[in-house]
């Protein structure tokens, strides 16, 4: 029980890194377009909303307090949140080629940024989605734990 704890913090961690390094990369590209239509913007504004959620869930559940192994629905919400959001920016514009080619990603370029953004959203979206199986398959009841593990 103690080492599924360790790893639900390290994932907690990751994805308030993950949620963290989303909602600043959204944030700079919306503060750098700031004098267009919202409409025009929407995808960044809905991902920055998704990114605050999840850094704001992400601090709430790493305290230690908080240990409660209810909160799987809520990871299991963000992870589908953010792969809309992946989504949603992965077909947001082909100027900058393929989303899946990543030579020069640290040249700080728009595009880098962006496809660096992307990545950060889909490692906190499989964060969230681990962390929703981690308490779901950590915390069934006694009797399916036992028949899993003879099966097994």
């Amino acid at each position: 029980m103690l080492m599924i704890d360790i790893f639900s913090l390290c994932l907690r961690i990751g994805e308030l890194a993950f949620t963290s390094v989303v909602a600043g990369l959204t944030g700079q590209y919306l503060h750098q377009h700031k004098g267009t239509s919202t409409w025009d913007e929407k995808r960044f504004i809905y991902t920055e909303v998704i990114a605050a959620i999840g850094i704001l869930y992400s601090l709430l559940f790493l305290l230690p307090f908080m240990s409660s192994f209810w909160h799987w629905p809520m990871d299991l919400i963000l992870f589908i949140g953010t792969m809309v959001a992946f989504a949603l920016l992965a077909h947001y514009d082909n100027s900058c080629g393929s989303i899946w080619n990543w030579t020069g990603i640290t040249g700080g370029s728009n595009c880098d940024k962006f496809r660096a953004d992307l990545a950060f959203l889909f490692l906190a979206s499989i964060f969230f989605l681990a962390s929703a199986l981690l308490v779901c398959t950590s915390h069934l009841p006694a009797t399916n734990r036992s028949e899993s593990m003879l099966i097994t």
